[in-house]
């Protein structure tokens, strides 16, 4: 029987669970003159100052799972917008830092709120957000997540 006929793999569903994710959420998030990938931005630099941090693009690219130059070209497009503005480090003149303007604050947290709604919708069929399959599925991604993952390691085993 070949592996097609078996069904989807794990790695095909994750990757379409995150397609639907980042469609749903550039749909939701479009009427605030966001994209997916500026929300995931905005929404981790909100909870970082909300922490009391003032991280640089650096650590948001770490939090966050971006390329860092793909950070920078975001942290650019956001502050034209007048969402965050970008500082030289005093510590570090070569990092620059982060935070989110008045406006931004405001933009994030609306723009949170709609997508805690969509999370709640992609929740349902577990229970809901707080439900404990949810919870579980939580500690399920969390670990994948953590899982490391080195393409070398499977051309290894490949060969003789």
């Amino acid at each position: 029987m070949s592996r097609g006929s078996e069904g989807p793999t794990p790695g095909f569903l994750v990757w379409r669970l995150s397609m639907k994710w980042r469609v749903a959420v550039d749909r939701a998030v479009a009427p605030l003159g966001l994209t997916h990938a500026q929300y995931s931005l905005v929404a981790s630099l909100h909870g970082m100052q909300h922490s009391g941090e003032r991280p640089s693009q650096r650590r948001l690219a770490d939090r966050t799972g971006l390329e860092p130059l793909y950070v920078s070209k975001l942290a650019r497009a956001l502050e034209s917008a007048g969402l965050l503005e970008r500082t030289r480090d005093p510590r570090d003149p070569r990092a620059v830092q982060l935070a989110l303007t008045e406006q931004g604050r405001e933009v994030t947290e609306r723009a949170i709120k709609v997508v805690r709604g969509l999370l709640q919708q992609l929740m349902e069929p577990l229970g809901g957000l707080d439900g404990a399959r949810a919870q579980e599925f939580t500690r399920d991604l969390t670990a994948l997540l953590d899982a490391p993952l080195d393409p070398s390691r499977e051309n290894e085993t490949e060969q003789p």
